[in-house]
């Protein structure tokens, strides 16, 4: 019995055994199971998270290679900032504007090998193609294409040379006159002094595209003044040809003129000549005239002005202005410029004009209805002609003439459907000096163009000169007014002020 009771109850412990290890195999088994849900869960949670940066990633690789495909079709002069203090590529609003009109397909060659290109250039004609659809530009490698330059010029051409091409038209750019260089007398050798890219760009453009080329005839034979080197420079980069007229000679002005220049005779012209100017005049002509104060009495001159209601006052004009007057000397004249068609970009540009030794200039009443007379630059109400210049004084005599005078002036006056004779005046011939012109960091030079611009212009031709962008230091143009003003608050004022906060401070500081 005993031995049958414990049988029993060793047959209870090992049921008992079998269900707990069936218990713990069954909760590994769950347990198995519920890991294996977990992990389940958790590597399509990854996945998920995974194909779903994969999917960004494209989508965000798709988006920047649009964004750079859009970006490298924007013209060059929203994505390339001109950085450089003279805006070395970046284009005027001339030769904007002559772009816009420009209505013949153009090919601008730069040669250069490959690696070895101008930046500067470069950016610069890819600011003309982006301008106007009608400018190609590419690039020549004169090793690849040994050949290529002889089809247009036997010169030996600097590397970034430029040649235009329109039609059977074509001009050569050396890259020498595109990059302007002096004598530096101190070191004895060569530095660049300007860059002149856009300048010989418009007027080659200009030249390869125009039907007729104006021609300007500059009369002589009267003591006239030479052309300063640097406007004859720009004239002849305005694509126009210079020649001399001899009216005695000659007669009559030749028809072929687009204008005729008078600068500044220090003699008078004969009876012939005045008449044949007339003549030329009132058959629509244009000419650009000057004149200096030289004490001689010039009648037949003189005729041809009054012919067109303008005269010439006797002696020099001095301002009593000190903010119309520079260097200390009121006979260098800084005159008001009145907003007009040639003006307007001078104006709008803030430039001065300066005129030393200028003579005034009036109006008459006494002219024919149909000749206009448009102000372009005058004195202030201050000013006055000096009659005696050997006074040995400065201040107003009686004898003197009161102002204010015009220094320049355009007269225009219709003579039949489809001609206008235009003149424009200026009473000095010193507007045209290179020396002068740099005191007023090119203001004289940019008046004197616009002036030729405006009389030769035409539907066949456009004359554009844009002056070269300098690397030198720019020149500040101070009237007599902001000298002394300056002066005094240098001199006066700010050192005044320093003394007065010093004299607080120490006052302070004993009263504690």
């Amino acid at each position: 019995m005993f031995f049958s009771k414990k049988n029993n109850n060793n047959n209870n412990i090992n049921e008992e055994n079998t269900e707990s290890v069936e218990k713990i195999e069954n909760n590994n088994n769950s347990s198995k199971k519920q890991r294996k849900k977990f992990k389940d869960t958790i590597n399509k949670k990854y996945l998920k998270n995974g194909s779903y940066s994969s999917i960004m990633i494209v989508v965000f690789a798709a988006i920047i290679i649009v964004i750079n495909m859009i970006v490298g079709n924007l013209p060059s002069k929203y994505t390339q900032l001109d950085i450089s203090s003279e805006k070395l590529y970046t284009i005027g609003d001339e030769t904007k504007a002559m772009l816009k009109d420009l209505d013949k397909d153009v090919i601008i060659y730069q040669i250069a090998q490959s690696g070895s290109e101008d930046e500067t250039i470069s950016n610069l004609l890819q600011r003309y193609a982006d301008e106007s659809d009608h400018i190609t530009v590419e690039q020549k490698d004169p090793v690849v294409n040994p050949k290529f330059i002889s089809e247009y010029t036997s010169d030996n051409l600097s590397s970034n040379s430029l040649i235009i091409v329109c039609g059977d038209r074509n001009k050569v750019v050396n890259y020498n006159n595109i990059y302007e260089s002096s004598l530096d007398y101190n070191t004895y050798g060569y530095k660049t002094t300007g860059f002149d890219g856009e300048g010989q760009i418009t007027s080659a453009i200009a030249y390869v595209t125009s039907e007729n080329l104006p021609v300007m005839y500059t009369l002589e034979g009267h003591g006239e003044q030479d052309l300063d080197s640097t406007v004859k420079e720009d004239i002849e980069k305005a694509n126009m040809e210079i020649k001399s007229l001899n009216l005695l000679t000659e007669g009559s002005v030749p028809e072929d003129a687009s204008c005729l220049l008078i600068d500044a005779p220090t003699t008078d012209i004969s009876e012939d000549e005045k008449t044949a100017l007339i003549e030329y005049l009132e058959n629509g002509g244009k000419a650009m005239i000057f004149s200096d104060y030289t004490g001689q009495e010039m009648p037949n001159f003189d005729a041809v002005l009054e012919n067109y209601g303008v005269n010439r006052v006797d002696g020099l004009v001095f301002e009593g202005d000190s903010q119309h007057y520079a260097a200390q000397m009121p006979y260098y004249l800084v005159p008001t410029i009145n907003s007009t068609d040639i003006t307007s970009d001078l104006v709008s540009s803030g430039y001065y004009i300066l005129m030393p030794y200028a003579q005034g200039i009036q109006k008459s009443e006494d002219v024919r209805d149909t000749v206009t007379i448009e102000s372009l630059l005058t004195t202030s109400d201050s000013a006055y002609s000096k009659t005696d210049v050997n006074s040995g004084t400065l201040s107003k005599e009686d004898g003197d003439v009161d102002g204010p005078f015009d220094l320049g002036v355009s007269i225009t006056e219709t003579v039949d459907t489809d001609k206008e004779t235009h003149i424009i005046y200026y009473s000095t011939s010193n507007l045209l000096q290179s020396q002068v012109n740099q005191m007023v960091s090119g203001g004289n030079e940019k008046l004197v163009m616009a002036s030729l611009s405006a009389l030769v212009d035409t539907e066949d031709s456009t004359t554009v000169s844009i002056p070269s962008k300098s690397l030198e230091v720019s020149y500040l143009t101070l009237t007599a007014y902001d000298a002394s003003f300056w002066k005094i608050c240098v001199i006066g004022l700010i050192p005044g002020a320093f003394l007065l906060v010093g004299f607080m401070i120490w006052l302070k500081r004993r009263k504690a």
